[in-house]
């Protein structure tokens, strides 16, 4: 395992989609209204997940070129969507949300960390 990415495409992809859902959530569309409040998230704290994705693609992106900052970002985008399924989870808010949006970037993430840090 290496703490800087030996293939980048995998972590601009992360990145692109992150900064995209990020983009989206700024006016969330009905289905990302749906999925926060099926998980019981108080629509005051909607901003604090802009600001932690924001963070995110900024760290998958200065890691391309900095060792170890890329690799903390996808290790902390895997955890906050382990933390978002096991919200899913918690409030039994199991419908197309939560197997499209949660788990695909779940897998996404976990994809771009393991072609990019451990292949």
């Amino acid at each position: 395992m290496h703490l800087t990415p030996s293939t980048s495409w995998p972590q601009i992809v992360l990145a692109g989609l992150l900064a995209f859902d990020v983009l989206m959530s700024i006016r969330p569309p009905k289905f990302i209204q749906v999925c926060l409040d099926g998980v019981n998230l108080p629509r005051d704290w909607w901003w604090v997940l802009l600001v932690v994705k924001t963070l995110a693609v900024a760290g998958l992106l200065v890691g391309l070129e900095h060792a170890g900052i890329g690799f903390a970002a996808n290790v902390g985008v895997i955890v906050y969507f382990l933390c978002a399924s096991y919200a899913h989870i918690r409030a039994r808010f199991m419908k197309q949300e939560f197997w499209v949006n949660c788990l695909g970037f779940l897998a996404t993430a976990i994809a771009a960390f393991i072609i990019s840090f451990v292949a």
